[in-house]
């Protein structure tokens, strides 16, 4: 295996250091979701958009695909990427997290049935400022095998990986999402605490918080740390993923592919606690729970989660002009009237 980059501390932007095993804790300067102002630092002259140029790039994968067996019969003619999250398609959750992260390359892994759906959901992401491609997943072989359709896709680019019923939020998710992807070195998981951690894949660690094992639903948890399902890796996880073999149940285990990473020294935590939120949408009750938890959140602020519009704008990727052209085109007069709210509050923040 080549060797990408020597081990060790990585700077990353926004004053924030991602070491071995954690990152600091830092404010960030602006709310995942704040409503007064765009980021208009990634815009040039007159509110034109933001060329996809940069000296270093991620490209994103959301997985789309698997069996939705914990779902029937509701997904038995959809797939749950698909289905609502309260007022948005549960896909919108997870593309908008990679958006956040500054990832403007993303490709949806699906199933032969659902890929032409989600195509005719998102596009080529143009409309966003983005490139959306798709790849069809005959068979669900495991998150890992991601890795493999997408070889292709990825290159010799790095990439960040997101389950497809996964929902994040918090205003600590923008700068952490950005800053793990600058400063990846190998690999990184994120965290999040959880009081039944014997459901998900467990990371155990030492007692200043330094990785030692993970473990796949451990019958005794050594730790009440869920790994979520977002990931970032340099290119070295295509061959990783590659040489995989298949588990007992016939799957390439991504947990797998963090052992190896975490073998090898090269594996980065970042942890996500107070004042964050991770869902796992894929059950009846927690996409029930997921959304009611963004209906309550839109009804209290005003604010919408997981607008790729008003993502896509606020990252300088869309001009005014291309935000006003997704708003006439919206069908539903609440996300119309939204969309067009932000172009009145943004006129009026710059003074016109």
């Amino acid at each position: 295996m080549r060797s990408r980059r020597r081990l060790g501390m990585s700077a990353a932007p926004h004053g924030v250091q991602i070491q071995r095993f954690q990152t600091n804790e830092q404010e960030f300067a602006r709310g995942q979701h704040s409503r007064v102002g765009r980021d208009d630092a990634n815009r040039g002259a007159n509110g034109k958009a933001q060329p996809m140029t940069g000296p270093r790039k991620t490209k994103g994968i959301v997985l789309a695909g698997g069996r939705n067996m914990r779902l029937h019969p509701v997904t038995i003619g959809v797939c749950k990427q698909l289905l609502p999250i309260y007022d948005k398609p549960m896909v919108y959750y997870p593309l908008t997290t990679l958006m956040l992260g500054g990832v403007r390359e993303v490709l949806v892994v699906s199933t032969p049935r659902d890929t032409p759906r989600l195509r005719e959901l998102l596009g080529d992401g143009a409309q966003w400022g983005m490139r959306i491609s798709y790849v069809v997943q005959g068979q669900p072989k495991g998150l890992a095998h991601a890795f493999v359709v997408g070889r292709d896709f990825v290159g010799d680019d790095s990439v960040a990986l997101i389950l497809g019923d996964n929902v994040f939020f918090g205003s600590e998710l923008p700068r952490k999402a950005r800053a793990a992807i600058d400063a990846n070195r190998g690999a990184t998981v994120f965290t999040y605490p959880v009081q039944n951690p014997s459901e998900f894949g467990v990371l155990e660690v030492d007692s200043v918080g330094r990785p030692l094992a993970i473990t796949e639903k451990p019958a005794v948890p050594r730790s009440n740390l869920a790994v979520t399902g977002l990931y970032v890796y340099d290119n070295d996880v295509l061959d990783i993923a590659a040489s995989l073999t298949p588990s007992a149940r016939g799957e390439l285990e991504i947990t797998d592919v963090n052992r190896e990473y975490l073998r090898a020294g090269r594996l980065d935590v970042v942890r996500f606690g107070r004042g964050m939120a991770w869902l796992d949408t894929g059950t009846p009750e927690s996409l029930l729970e997921a959304s009611l938890f963004v209906q309550t959140i839109e009804h209290r602020q005003g604010l919408k989660i997981a607008c790729p519009e008003e993502v896509a704008w606020r990252m300088g990727w869309i001009a005014d002009a291309g935000l006003a052209a997704l708003a006439e085109r919206s069908r539903g007069q609440p996300y119309r009237d939204y969309l067009q709210g932000l172009l009145v509050e943004g006129r009026e923040a710059n003074g016109d």
